[in-house]
């Protein structure tokens, strides 16, 4: 069961309320519900195999050391909740029966069970006082080993016991298997290494806690396992270590965001050729995402690495750029007013406050429908919209109080304006240029207009396409393959093997694995029908040039390798990304659309009609349905009136059917800390094909032996395999994912074809879930929000200047802001997504500041008595110089991040 909470809501609370909840729900017997491991879809940080170079450590004693000591161990880390383990074989004790020997003594299943219960355990007799001491009685009848499980006495004839031994071969051995995972390595000299059998564990970490300290401390604590804890020969080897993803993006972003903070610099010092003035304008970095920590921490909201990627050192430092672009331009001209320097610096950042003052309060305001996001999307971007407020406002503090403090040390002696011939020859050619443009008004704006035309036909039309996050290169690829619900063990393990080699025969792999059905504990609710590989990949610098480095395309060449496998549905997804597609849609798939109804059987062939309608859609791959029918039971059906003539109960042919042939674990042998099972269970001989199982004997009151087949009628039925209920209501899944094209076209053809062609009967519906259903969600909501955060600047403009005109004037940048970055995200094939969403609404906010800036120089000028043409050519050559520099460092500054490939890229890149 899996249970979805707002937002805001506290995770212990709910909880608590869960357990509540299930106290109350009346179960069948023997159900007893326990509540899932306190972890989130991405709090699997580090996975591991448990290897041995001793003989004395096989399969079942490498299982018996991760679930005994490994587990315990690292559970002993903080924040480290549950460690999920995977493959290799668990230990139980077995009492093997044979059933004639059982029948011939006259005994039944029953009595075994009753013996092997009533024969272990330990109880407690008071205490007796011996002298000045208190001695505790106890009875000491826990079985040890196996010989005590031998020794059992059954029932006694004549004085003579009838041991266990008499009836049964008492063994330990292993569990039946769910499940099997295997490991291949492709080695630098192209030789692979495959082990189909290994032990593994994934260890996870608590909801909400920080992965940098829980993996430091889990590193120290393998480490000691390994020197000293784990027996000679054994070791955990790690084959997903989030330290290494969070270390490559990281590395990723810094190196962006230095390259930025570099390029930055040097525009600075290009355009003020003053070194002070430089120096100050690049402090706002530091005093920024200082300020932005401390207001983060005080929030207990923590940065992640679209907060990074999102933080323009060049638009950080916009205002300062300003401010001391305009201190160091009339301290230039100190020396014909005759003032003082403190004089001069004083009127410059009065001239400038309220600009700049409104040009970041505007740009702040720009990000609010960020904080409106819901659901997924607004975990993720509502971090680094605070991020980025945050940093804005120490930057508005740094540029309106400390800039001209630091000018008033840095200015007092030699300050004068650097004659710049590159600027000043930009500076005539754009006067004469404006001149010529505002003689000519109707040829400049035609074009301007066309440009936009084009460029919101583009984003209209489609052309751009759309998604609704860029994945995050994990430098992973995860794979599933669904087979038939019928599949059994033997050929699922077949599958597996055979994708496993495949995988890794591919040079751009370093180490594949491959698990197939499902852990013993139960902790996953899928079959041997159902096999995934984890693919860990060479950097792409190291691919062969077929491939291009790109993933899509080695992905495309894994896929047509696979396929060759007959009967086998693949899909292909990432680590961390399959983890969170899984808990967003609730199903094993990139995307999924869900067929609400109540029969199962009208479900599926719905289900199949859509799949077959979806084939014809470009762009979609991986397309398989979930079937809910093709299980085989074998079902026996008790014959009640023959019950009856041989005085049986139900329960007795119950027993015979869960004890005898399944195996019922009656109690448990404790090793030490240890617990294994018990369990009784016929012989392989007598219970692995139906005609066994119908021979299966059962002893009557009588004395008479009756088997199965007198007491049941066997039918071999097919049923259901997997029933999936949301919202009160069953549903069948049918996942897909989009490769080659963009999500949101791709989604709205399939939609437009599936309501055509499939018709569904009343009572049915369909809900495309995943990554779809979260990009419409965004964009209604930003639909909504969008234009009240245009009001809210419009008011604030107008709050400046008091003008309706000059407020209105300043937002037709807003209608010309965006042709930018959809012409980029055209040319460089980007697709449209929330992340680039956020990046126009940004752009928004610095193209409201640079006519801000401008116009506020203009009215200035207009107020001292200048025409209007003179004031807009004058205002707008004065304002040439600070304009380029903040579009300049603003683009300077996160260019590095655009033209970056390196893993972790990806989420910076759309901005």
């Amino acid at each position: 069961l899996t249970m979805i909470f707002d937002d805001d809501s506290e995770n212990d609370w709910n909880r608590e309320k869960v357990l509540e909840r299930i106290s109350q729900a009346t179960l069948p017997n023997g159900v007893q519900p326990q509540m899932g491991t306190d972890y989130s879809p991405v709090g699997q940080i580090y996975f591991f195999t448990l290897q041995s170079t001793n003989p004395r450590y096989d399969l079942m004693e490498l299982k018996s050391l991760e679930d005994w000591v490994v587990e315990k161990q690292l559970k002993s880390v903080p924040n480290i909740v549950d460690v999920s383990s995977f493959g290799g074989t668990t230990r139980e004790y077995q009492v093997c029966i044979d059933p004639n020997k059982l029948i011939s003594y006259g005994l039944s299943v029953g009595q075994v069970e009753q013996a092997l219960s009533g024969n272990n355990a330990n109880a407690g007799g008071s205490f007796i006082e011996e002298g000045e001491q208190q001695i505790n009685v106890r009875e000491v009848g826990l079985i040890r080993h196996l010989s005590d499980i031998d020794n059992i006495v059954l029932k006694s004839s004549n004085g003579t016991p009838l041991f266990m031994r008499d009836v049964a071969v008492v063994r330990q051995g292993p569990k039946i298997r769910l499940g099997r995972f295997a490991k291949a390595i492709h080695r630098s000299d192209g030789t692979i290494i495959d082990s189909d059998d290994v032990v593994s564990g994934i260890v996870l970490l608590r909801k909400g806690a920080e992965s940098d300290s829980a993996l430091e401390g889990l590193h120290e604590k393998i480490k000691q396992m390994n020197e000293s804890i784990l027996p000679p020969g054994v070791k955990i080897v790690p084959f997903i270590d989030r330290s290494d993803l969070v270390h490559y993006t990281t590395h990723t972003v810094m190196h962006n965001l230095t390259e930025g903070i570099i390029l930055v610099a040097i525009v600075l010092f290009a355009f003020l050729g003053n070194v002070r003035g430089a120096l100050i304008v690049a402090l706002t970095i530091p005093f920024a995402l200082l300020f932005a920590s401390i207001c983060l921490d005080l929030s207990h909201v923590p940065a992640n690495l679209l907060s990074l990627g999102a933080l323009d050192f060049g638009m950080v430092v916009d205002g300062a750029v300003v401010m001391v672009e305009n201190i160091v331009r009339h301290m230039g001209h100190r020396e014909r007013v005759q003032k003082t320097p403190m004089e001069m610096i004083r009127e410059a950042a009065h001239e400038v406050q309220r600009p700049v003052f409104y040009a970041i309060a505007i740009i702040i305001t720009a990000y609010l429908p960020i904080f409106t996001l819901q659901a997924v999307e607004g975990r993720l971007f509502r971090p680094m919209a605070l991020t980025v407020a945050f940093a804005l406002l120490g930057a508005l503090l740094f540029s309106m109080l400390v800039a001209p403090v630091l000018a008033s040390f840095l200015f007092i002696k030699n300050a004068h304006e650097w004659h710049n011939p590159v600027m000043e020859f930009l500076i005539r050619r754009y006067r004469r240029s404006l001149t010529w443009a505002l003689h000519r008004r109707l040829v400049v704006l035609t074009p301007v207009a066309a440009l936009l035309t084009f460029s919101l036909w583009l984003f209209i039309s489609g052309k751009i396409g759309s998604e609704f996050l860029p994945h995050l290169d994990e430098g992973a690829i995860w794979v599933r393959g669904s087979l038939a619900p019928s599949t059994g063990p033997t050929e699922g393990t077949n599958v597996a093997n055979k994708g496993r080699l495949i995988l890794a025969s591919f040079p751009e792999a370093t180490v594949v694995t491959s698990q197939v059905g499902r852990p013993d504990d139960g902790t996953d609710t899928t079959g041997f029908f159902n096999t995934e590989y984890f693919v860990d990949l060479k950097p792409k610098e190291q691919w062969r040039p077929v491939f291009q480095r790109d993933k899509e395309q080695l992905i495309g060449a894994m896929n047509r390798e696979l396929m060759k496998i007959p009967g086998v549905i693949w899909n292909f997804s990432q680590p961390i990304s399959d983890n969170v597609e899984e808990a967003v849609s609730g199903v094993k798939g990139e995307l999924a659309v869900k067929l609400y109804g109540d029969d199962l059987q009208t479900l599926e062939t719905k289900g199949t009609q859509i799949v077959n309608v979806m084939r014809t859609v470009s762009g979609v791959e991986d397309l398989g349905l979930f079937r809910v029918l093709g299980q085989p039971n074998l079902n026996f059906s008790v014959d009640r009136p023959a019950a009856a003539r041989y005085q049986i109960n139900i329960s007795d042919v119950q027993d015979a059917i869960q004890t005898a042939v399944g195996g019922n674990a009656v109690s448990q042998v404790l090793v030490g800390e240890q617990r294994y099972d018990l369990v009784p269970r016929y012989l392989p001989a007598y219970r692995e094909t139906e005609d066994a199982i119908e021979n299966v004997r059962l002893l009557a009151p009588s004395g008479e032996r009756v088997s199965l087949r007198q007491l049941t009628r066997k039918k071999v039925q097919d049923g259901g395999s997997e029933i999936y209920r949301e919202a009160n209501s069953r549903y069948v899944a049918i996942k897909y994912s989009v490769r080659g094209r963009d999500l949101g076209s791709t989604v709205e053809e399939a939609i437009s074809k599936v309501n055509r062609d499939v018709k569904l009967p009343p009572g049915y519906h369909l809900d495309w879930a995943g990554e779809y259903a979260s990009e419409q969600r965004a964009n209604k909501r930003l639909e909504i929000i969008v234009p009240i955060t245009l009001a809210v600047i419009f008011m604030l403009l107008y709050s400046m200047f008091n003008s309706i005109k000059w407020s209105g004037l300043v937002m037709v940048t807003v209608a010309l802001a965006p042709i930018g970055g959809l012409l980029a995200l055209y040319f460089t094939n980007t697709h449209f997504s929330v992340s680039s969403g956020i990046g126009i609404l940004a752009l928004f906010g610095v193209s409201i500041q640079t006519g801000v800036i401008m116009i506020e120089y203009i009215n200035q000028l207009r107020a001292r008595g200048h025409s209007v043409e003179d004031s807009a050519v004058e205002g707008a050559v004065l304002r040439l110089r600070p304009i380029m520099m903040t579009m300049l460092v603003a683009t300077l500054g996160l260019l590095p991040a655009a033209l970056s490939r390196g893993i972790g890229s990806d989420s910076q890149r759309p901005f």
